[in-house]
């Protein structure tokens, strides 16, 4: 194969907010780092052992946007995008180093409110049923009070 290849795609929970930066241009970034896991269990120990590593992610412009209005910290993520190292001079005069996944494409995979509701085991459907059922009882007062009083013959 003679082509080259960048291509990362991760599937991980927030580990921050998104963080926004603006441009005078009226361009944007936004960064927040993701979660990804791998758990295994020790042959030696019996243990189930799980190993967290962190991921920078850039996105720009109006996809920056979205995430800042729509993503919050714990939320699952799927991004796709390029691998691209930085660096840069810090206060301290050392030269710091650091790689960014630079987003393509992304997809919103759960908020923090589901992972939690399904974490408590499903009370969250009880609630849910007797919410749909004050609804389902307030849409028929409703329409009963919006019905005409006679009858037309017309189909709809």
């Amino acid at each position: 194969m003679s082509g080259t290849l960048n291509k990362v795609m991760l599937i991980g929970h927030l580990g921050d907010e998104v963080k926004m930066h603006y441009f005078e241009g009226g361009g944007s970034i936004g960064r927040f780092p993701i979660a990804t896991n791998e758990t295994y269990t020790n042959r030696q120990t019996g243990e189930k052992v799980t190993n967290t590593e962190w991921h920078n992610i850039v996105v720009r412009n109006k996809a920056a946007e979205i995430c800042e209005k729509y993503l919050s910290k714990g939320d699952k993520i799927y991004v796709e995008g390029r691998l691209k190292n930085r660096q840069w001079q810090g206060e301290d005069g050392n030269t710091r180093y650091t790689t960014e996944v630079h987003v393509q494409d992304f997809t919103f995979l759960s908020t923090k409110k589901e992972s939690m509701a399904n974490a408590q085991g499903g009370s969250m459907p009880q609630n849910q049923n007797t919410s749909a059922a004050q609804v389902g009882q307030k849409a028929q007062e409703t329409s009963a009070l919006l019905e005409p009083e006679h009858e037309d013959d017309l189909p709809f």
